[in-house]
């Protein structure tokens, strides 16, 4: 994908709030501090589209961002996030579930994984959750560059194998080396195009 141009759209909470449903939509979920504001700088070249914010669970809106004049991505809040206040914790599942179950133009959600943890139930519950309500997920692997090569593949295997699923579902990427931003991208135009196809 050559991005030639990304803009910030709006931030909602709820649908009412929600930009026109006109472009096909990609949503970016994953804990807090995994990496998901570096993910989406670096897919669109821009060093501070999405902020980035030292406090993990600061990000508690699902904020709407434009690309090429015809893609949305979406950045939702992170969850899993320790210090937030739990009537935040709270407000926040209904308000990305219902964001997830009927937003429309949604194609793909990619999901934010640290290459370092091994998922959690957590994970496991979203991405069935997911496929429950037929949303493709695209898993992604970040800070894989603070790993060596060798550790990466045991971690990647490790990963699969705590997801039940095939090593090659799982793209590794690293912000600092762009390592993965290709793969990340081709999985996101397939998503969009496959969709497309599907309602010819």
């Amino acid at each position: 994908m050559l991005v030639k141009s990304s803009e910030f759209v709006t931030s909602a909470v709820k649908p009412s709030q929600y930009p026109e449903a006109l472009y096909p939509e990609t949503a970016f979920a994953g804990r807090s501090n995994v990496g998901k504001s570096s993910l989406i700088n670096t897919l669109v070249n821009r060093k501070r589209l999405v902020k980035t914010s030292a406090t993990p669970g600061r990000t508690q809106l699902i904020n709407f961002f434009l690309v090429n004049d015809g893609l949305s991505l979406v950045d939702l809040p992170g969850y899993g996030y320790a210090k937030v206040p739990a009537s935040v914790k709270r407000n926040w599942g209904p308000m990305i579930e219902t964001y997830l179950k009927w937003r429309e133009t949604l194609k793909a959600v990619v999901l934010i994984l640290d290459i370092r943890r091994i998922p959690g139930i957590e994970e496991q519950n979203f991405i069935d959750w997911l496929m429950f309500y037929r949303r493709k997920p695209i898993l992604v692997l970040t800070k894989a560059d603070k790993l060596s090569r060798t550790v990466q593949i045991k971690q990647r295997k490790a990963i699969g194998a705590a997801l039940g699923m095939d090593v090659s579902a799982l793209t590794l990427f690293s912000a600092k080396t762009r390592l993965g931003k290709p793969e990340v991208w081709s999985a996101i135009e397939r998503a969009v195009l496959e969709d497309h196809h599907e309602h010819d």
